[in-house]
């Protein structure tokens, strides 16, 4: 099987060295062309273009940042979308709303070609390791085929009925995830004003029942304020719109969510759009530079 892999950005390009190293004849390509070199290295194939992607391959994987750059690789709604689309398995990687995956399907039949959605839950160190959680949804014949196809980038996939049951599940993962790494710099930050040794608080936290390997992997970073990017906050923000979308469009309350989302967006505008997900701890450093200590006012304890 031939396959085709485009978008070789944090997540993408380890993604792709990965199926590369492990025998897959791949081709790729990425609008910034550089970053094909370690994939060419490797042994992949570089496309001059999209179309010529699709043309050698039978699937194609697409590790893209948003509806925008899935559509415009695809051609939708101009005239090569057919032919490149037709007797071919498109594989959307990357995470949109669950209503333009539901029409992008709807499309990519029309065409006469079969999609999987197969979004991944982990970030730029599981993508390198092969330990990602991939979620896949759409055809069942399609999905058998791509299955055994992302072993070695995946150490679990779950299979979530038709598309866009895999995206909901991501979303529904992503809330958590959020929540998560939020609270953990909220944490961090509130030990660390408090005068608590930092390095304990995480030797205790990561003995604890709380320990996971998110908060293992982010607790050196917080430790030395180290925001080199292995999820970007941009990435977040925009993973924290879809779901808040999703909620609104479905009347679901969100209240963690839309504190998460407050925070990233003060992150952004603080410069931090390209850092890790931990750099939302400016943001909240940015917050308490504001707060009045409660020895300068009066106390109201029934709001505790």
């Amino acid at each position: 099987m031939n396959v085709g892999f485009i978008g070789l950005g944090v997540m993408g390009q380890p993604m792709a060295l990965r199926l590369v190293r492990s025998g897959t004849p791949l081709v790729v390509w990425n609008r910034t062309a550089a970053r094909t070199a370690p994939l060419y290295e490797a042994g992949a194939d570089a496309a001059a273009d999209p179309g010529e992607v699709f043309a050698r391959a039978d699937v194609v994987l697409l590790m893209l940042a948003d509806e925008h750059a899935v559509d415009t690789v695809l051609g939708r709604g101009g005239p090569h979308f057919t032919a490149r689309v037709a007797g071919r398995t498109v594989v959307h990687m990357g995470t949109t709303s669950p209503a333009h995956s539901r029409a992008l399907e709807a499309d990519v039949r029309a065409a006469g070609g079969r999609y999987v959605e197969a979004p991944v839950s982990g970030s730029r160190v599981p993508a390198e390791n092969g330990t990602l959680v991939a979620m896949l949804a759409g055809d069942e014949r399609a999905v058998d085929t791509v299955r055994p196809l992302l072993a070695p980038l995946c150490q679990e996939t779950f299979v979530c009925g038709d598309a866009p049951g895999a995206l909901l599940m991501k979303l529904s993962v992503n809330l958590f995830l959020i929540a998560l790494v939020t609270g953990l710099a909220e944490a961090h930050h509130f030990a660390d004003r408090l005068g608590v040794d930092r390095t304990l608080f995480f030797d205790v936290l990561a003995a604890s029942p709380m320990a996971s390997p998110v908060s293992l992997m982010k607790a050196p970073k917080l430790l030395a304020e180290d925001f080199d990017v292995q999820a970007a906050v941009l990435d977040v923000l925009k993973n924290n719109r879809l779901i808040a979308r999703a909620a609104r469009s479905s009347g679901i309350a969100s209240p963690l969510l839309d504190t998460c989302h407050a925070l990233f967006e003060e992150t952004v505008a603080l410069g931090h759009g390209a850092d890790d997900v931990m750099a939302v701890l400016r943001a909240i450093e940015a917050r308490t530079d504001r707060v009045v200590p409660a020895s300068a006012v009066a106390f109201d304890s029934s709001t505790c």
